[in-house]
């Protein structure tokens, strides 16, 4: 397996800072260089150029050519003219270019070298040339020397050696180079603060790392069945992960949109403005009946931001259900498991004291209501989830001195699939039990249940005696928390048999009876 260097963030940002300002700068040192060169040798050519014309021009110049000897006025005026102007040499030659003047007092009187004189002798023309004359090779500026009639009589020469003006050229040069240097030990500087500025930013945590990080966080977010949303210090939703779009039914794009637009009546921004952690509020989210934590997002002692996880409450609430519908089954189990043992203890009462017809009259009735009970509920009513039901309430009947009947008339085979016992129990455990508390005062204290699947839907009926529900509360009595009995924490039962019924599509009705009591009716399509 290779293994494969690892380097730095703030080491890949400084070298690549490094190296980006090295280039730049070499460039721009070249180019600049090459211009200031440039520069620098067309300037020296203007200067020469000007003072050449400025020498020619001279009235005393041009007087000198008149006398017999003018280098004795022409040298030591241009010796001083080339001192004050920083020129190598001022050279002044006749029509023939015989030497007038020169650095080199030795070199009067001989012919000026160079070849460049043309122009200003023949022509009349100021220009600048390049040639290597007696001192060495030299950037020049030639001038015509002109007669009071516009006759050529002269020349001047101005020169400046190259090596005095490569010297003036390395200075500038190194003058660009320093500042280079500086710019990019500033360069240098500058990014390793921002490298450690940017390491700050994320936590000193190296690219891979947070790559790592973003990997295990998406799959994390979409592992949970939890909805979670997250909005930055602005409202803006910042993440949203798939839980929150299925239970808030989302499906538009939802990133960098104000939560509000999305969500409307999260209470973000309430955390937002507080900084205070809200755990386990109840409320309404796109119509979805949810529990929601709230807690704040810190960097330092500044809010950045709000994150809330919420489910689904109808899950919750459906296991609660489940837990306590499974919970009443066990306790009518046990209740009909005390009525056979208080029977069974009867029985070894009167066999104890030789009451063998009491004993067998007594088995035989008993015998006989579960014989035409059993017929009905085994033979007749198939399915096994409504048989368990059924059994369990018959006992609680049983113990609590209420007579329990089923319809003879009632059939039904297997319910399907998509009615678990977990809604049966739901549905006719609550159904039963009210009619159970609804004949507790009644001097007929009966209840009948009836159960078919003729048809397109399965039909159960329960049927009681008590004293029957007034036709306001009928209007009410599946409203959460209404109720007609005594006690808190009552009111739930009906409420959860409608949610039921309408999570199958179903419809439940109730009918007040003549003679007293009220008729339950669930219509459940298959």
């Amino acid at each position: 397996m290779k293994k494969y260097i690892s380097v730095s963030l703030q080491t890949k940002i400084v070298v690549l800072i490094t190296t980006l300002l090295l280039f730049v700068i070499l460039i721009l040192t070249v180019f600049y260089g090459y211009i200031e060169s440039d520069n620098t040798e067309k300037h020296i050519g203007q200067l020469a150029k000007q003072v050449a014309t400025t020498v020619s021009l001279m009235p005393s110049i041009q007087d000198a050519f008149k006398l017999d000897n003018p280098s004795s006025i022409i040298q030591p005026i241009t010796k001083k003219i080339s001192q004050e102007v920083g020129a190598e040499f001022i050279v002044v030659g006749n029509a023939d270019s015989i030497r007038y003047s020169h650095p080199d007092e030795k070199k009067i009187g001989e012919k000026m070298v160079g070849g460049d004189n043309n122009l200003a002798l023949k022509k009349g023309k100021y220009y600048i040339s390049e040639a290597v004359g007696s001192l060495g090779p030299s950037i020049r500026g030639k001038a015509p020397i002109f007669n009071d009639n516009g006759v050529i009589i002269g020349i001047v020469s101005v020169g400046f050696l190259e090596t005095a003006v490569n010297r003036v050229i390395g200075k500038r040069l190194l003058k660009i180079c320093l500042i280079s240097l500086v710019v990019l030990f500033l360069g240098i500087f500058g990014g390793v603060l921002l490298a450690r500025n940017i390491r700050k930013d994320i936590l000193g945590l190296e690219p891979h790392e947070i790559a790592s990080l973003y990997r295990e966080r998406s799959a994390i977010l979409q592992t949970i069945k939890e909805g979670i949303i997250a909005v930055d210090a602005e409202g803006y939703i910042t993440m949203m992960n798939d839980s929150a779009r299925k239970i808030l039914d989302i499906e538009k794009e939802s990133l960098h949109i104000p939560i509000e637009v999305i969500v409307p009546n999260t209470k973000m921004h309430r955390v937002l403005e507080t900084g205070i952690q809200e755990n386990d509020k109840e409320m309404i989210l796109n119509e979805k009946n949810v529990i929601v934590n709230r807690i704040p997002i810190m960097n330092k002692d500044e809010i950045v931001g709000v994150v809330a996880s919420f489910r689904d409450k109808t899950e919750i609430k459906a296991m609660l259900d489940t837990l306590t519908e499974v919970r009443k089954y066990s306790e009518d189990l046990r209740a009909q498991t005390h009525e056979f043992a208080n029977k069974l203890y009867v029985l070894s009462g009167m066999l104890q004291l030789k009451q063998f017809d009491e004993a067998l009259s007594f088995i035989q009735s008993e015998a006989a209501i579960h014989r035409n009970q059993n017929q009905i509920l085994f033979q007749q009513i198939v399915d096994n989830k409504v048989q368990a039901i059924l059994l369990g309430k018959i006992g609680k009947a049983s113990e609590i001195k209420v007579k329990f009947t089923i319809d003879p008339t009632s059939e039904l085979q297997d319910l399907p699939k998509q009615i678990s016992l977990t809604q049966l129990i739901s549905v006719l455990g609550n159904i039963i039990d009210n009619a159970f508390e609804a004949v507790s005062n009644s001097l007929e204290k009966e209840i009948t249940f009836f159960a078919t699947d003729v048809g397109n839907d399965i039909v159960f009926e329960i049927v009681d005696t008590g004293c029957g529900i007034e036709a306001e509360g009928i209007k009410q009595i599946f409203q959460r928390g209404y109720t007609t009995k005594k006690g808190k924490k009552r009111g739930y039962g009906l409420s959860i048999v409608k949610e039921v019924v309408e999570e199958l599509h179903g419809t439940i009705e109730i009918q007040e009876k003549k003679e007293g009591g009220t008729i339950f009716s669930i219509f459940l399509p298959k």
